[in-house]
């Protein structure tokens, strides 16, 4: 377990708010990663790191290869930094990014742009015109469980079936310009999903039961058509499962890294959390509450008490229920409150992982003797949101 005290005190000195990673539990969260993945690469998911310097930790480790990103600008920029093999995990419409792709070589070689219809193939040629080099695409096949009416899972591809999938797949081989070289399966509600009830625990088992038998089938149905180099599935929550499925030549994970909050709460793997925020004590406002300065890095997805930080050092803390975060205060309650002083410090969990790099421009990466600083996408200029 991270020792909060230890990673306090080893950045007692830098100005907070202030980003921290424990060098530790990250590395003992690669390592377990790779364990669950057994023997079955792992792209590195970008969007949940955020942190070039991380990305590479995780790349010289065999069990990793390549990169999953999550905007077309920051796949050329990493392709221009000596990324080979970067899956772009979204449709695109950017057009001075396909701009620059399709200006030099190596990124055309490096990026495989993700597409889900015809549509994208359109908005493609819009922008570069019918004659433009030939690039490579994927093509997002939805994972979802779909039960009659019910939809269990993220609303992304309109992709589902073999039958689908294989139509696109021949108008995509008929189009110039275009190489479908992959096939990718995000089961967000196996892998996002924590295994907080038997219901769920139901639901997951059934839709990875559902995707096996899918998944093969449409590899397949595609395959015949296409030269598919990339079958790509899974995310944190489901390296076990679907790294199971023979029909898969590689997976995603990312948030593993870090372990936020959302990453509680699995059964088949333990959180060491390794991402965290620090926030300095300004007043106290009442002798039963604290008050930081900042603090309301409120993470995307449904609003709710699950997207909001979490104080976690000292222990037996709270927010306040009509405050929570705040942009500029952040009060603390709770038994630990009272002993907090105007210096004092107060260590948050972020709910999600790679969001919280985006309100920092540094993380301090503490590891048992020593405190190393690395830049985040921001704080090198680049925001991709």
């Amino acid at each position: 377990m991270t020792d909060a005290a230890h990673l306090l005190d080893a950045t007692r000195d830098l100005p907070a708010p202030l980003a921290l990673l424990d060098g530790i539990a990250l590395d003992a969260n690669l390592a377990d990663l790779a364990r669950r993945a057994d023997g079955v690469p792992i792209r590195v998911a970008t969007k949940s790191v955020r942190v070039r310097s991380v990305i590479d930790r995780a790349l010289t480790d065999p069990a990793f290869r390549g990169l999953m990103t999550y905007s077309l600008a920051e796949s050329v920029w990493l392709a221009d930094l000596g990324h080979d093999d970067i899956l772009l995990a979204y449709p695109t419409v950017n057009a001075p990014a396909l701009r620059d792709l399709a200006a030099e070589q190596h990124r055309l070689d490096a990026i495989t742009v993700m597409v889900d219809s015809l549509d994208s193939l359109d908005a493609i040629d819009g922008v570069l015109g019918l004659r433009h080099p030939t690039v490579k695409v994927c093509l997002d096949v939805d994972a979802s469980l779909k039960v009659g009416p019910v939809h269990l899972g993220v609303r992304r591809s309109p992709v589902h079936s073999a039958k689908q999938a294989r139509r696109l797949a021949e108008a995509i081989s008929r189009r110039p310009g275009f190489d479908l070289a992959g096939l990718m399966f995000y089961d967000a509600q196996i892998a996002g999903l924590p295994d907080s009830s038997a219901a769920v625990r139901l639901v997951k088992k059934r839709s990875a039961a559902e995707l096996l038998e899918r998944r093969s089938e449409v590899v397949e149905a595609v395959g015949a058509v296409a030269d598919l180099r990339v079958v790509n599935a899974g995310g944190t929550g489901s390296l076990e499962v679907t790294g199971a499925d023979p029909a898969i030549t590689e997976l995603t994970a990312g948030s593993g890294m870090f372990c936020p909050t959302l990453f509680d709460g699995y059964e088949a793997f333990e959180s060491r959390p390794a991402a965290f925020f620090a926030l300095d004590v300004v007043r106290r406002p009442a002798r039963g509450i604290a008050t930081c300065f900042s603090g309301g890095y409120v993470a995307s997805g449904p609003a709710g008490d699950s997207r909001v930080p979490t104080p976690v050092h000292p222990e037996g803390l709270s927010l306040v229920g009509t405050e929570g975060t705040g942009e500029v205060q952040t009060p603390v309650t709770g038994k630990a409150a009272r002993q907090l002083r105007p210096g004092d410090r107060v260590l948050f969990r972020h709910a999600k992982a790679g969001e919280m790099c985006e309100r920092f421009d540094a993380v301090h990466v503490v590891g048992e003797g020593d405190v190393e600083t690395h830049p985040t996408y921001r704080g090198e200029g680049k925001n991709f949101g």
